[in-house]
This record gives structure tokens, C-alpha cells and sequence, in this order.
């Protein structure tokens, strides 16, 4: 198993990591709307969702990995309003 870390995307704050791989698989931590730079969430779910993604491309870039690498992605949505 490989640890996979980048500060391009906001550091585990728990007893995980960022991602792992094993067998050819990468196995990616829940990524929020929040940037790694600053430690800020974004404003609104439009931005935080963007965030989000953003962060989830520079841990698949750490790995060598791409959003076409993806097989499946789940989203958590707190305020069904925001689901569009």
C-alpha cells in the first residue's frame, strides 16, 4: 500500500490520509470546499463544490492519475436546495 499526499490539497486533519493505493486501485478521502492555502472553506456551494473537485485533481495528479481514472465518486449534500 502507498500513502498518497500533496500540499496541493488540504492535509488530513485525523488518523487517515489523503489516499492510498493498492492493486492498481487509488482510494481518495473525502475532499471538502476548502483551500489548502489559506485552511478557508469557500463561500457557497457553487465555489465549494468547484473547491472540492480542485482538490481532488491535485491528489489524483500526486498519484499520476487523472479525472478519467475515475470509476466512482460519492457526494454528500447537506441542503437538498443545493442539489441541482
Amino acid at each position: 500500500m502507498n500513502v498518497i499526499q500533496t500540499d496541493q490539497a488540504p492535509a488530513a486533519i485525523g488518523p487517515y490520509s489523503q489516499a492510498v493505493s493498492k492493486n492498481g486501485l487509488l482510494f481518495v478521502s473525502g475532499q471538502l470546499g476548502l483551500d489548502p492555502a489559506t485552511g478557508v472553506f469557500a463561500a457557497g456551494v457553487e465555489a465549494q463544490t468547484r473547491r472540492a473537485l480542485q482538490n481532488l485533481v491535485a491528489i489524483l495528479a500526486a498519484a499520476g492519475l487523472g479525472t478519467k481514472n475515475v470509476l466512482k465518486a460519492t457526494v454528500y449534500v447537506a441542503n437538498m436546495d443545493d442539489f441541482a
